[in-house]
């Protein structure tokens, strides 16, 4: 919703209303915009575009979205896709029933954000060094900046773990170090680029 929300201020035009997707006794999907039925997949594709859906119950009227969503991220990692490293899943799993549950969705949400700002950063400054050519293997460096990032993601959430011993300061400025070198690396790479750019 968010993304949909900043094309809107970008583009000048007002946001798209959420598609509504309603879900059958038989698991078939139907898109009441498009007036078809639809997979997971045309749902996950949906997501990529920044386009915004909700999944009602079509018998009961309950908002379902949120099962839909983990049943796509299931879908996703069957087909070998695997984004979500086993640590990661496991100290999420951790969480549930956890005094912290109620703090961690908002935090993720704001480092996945965060994430999501920084790859769009890149891409933009490959654009333009590249004169709107992008290459067939990608942008270069976004995926080690993706691993790094999802590295620096598993260890945050592990200082909210439960049963750890308290973190100490040395632990704690170690964090800050590799978040100050990851802003590093993409201050580094944004200037590499324009620099580019400018020499073109």
């Amino acid at each position: 919703m968010a993304e949909n929300a900043a094309r809107a201020e970008t583009t000048g035009e007002p946001p798209l209303q959420p598609v509504v997707v309603k879900k059958y006794a038989n698991r078939r999907l139907y898109n009441t915009e498009s007036s078809s039925y639809v997979t997971l997949e045309d749902l996950a594709n949906m997501v990529r575009q920044g386009r915004d859906f909700i999944v009602f119950d079509a018998k009961s009227g309950e908002d379902i979205t949120r099962s839909v969503l983990t049943q796509i991220i299931v879908e996703e990692e069957s087909k070998g896709r695997s984004l979500l490293p086993e640590s990661f899943l496991r100290q999420l799993i951790g969480f549930y029933g956890d005094s912290l549950q109620s703090v961690l969705p908002r935090y993720l949400e704001f480092a996945m954000a965060g994430f999501a700002r920084q790859q769009e950063q890149m891409r933009r400054s490959v654009e333009q060094a590249m004169g709107g050519f992008m290459p067939f293997g990608g942008i270069p460096g976004l995926e080690e900046v993706g691993k790094q990032n999802m590295a620096m993601l598993e260890r945050a959430m592990s200082l909210f773990a439960p049963f750890r011993p308290p973190e100490t300061p040395a632990t704690m400025e170690s964090l800050k170090a590799e978040v100050e070198s990851l802003r590093q690396q993409l201050a580094e790479a944004t200037r590499t680029n324009n620099g580019s750019s400018r020499e073109a």
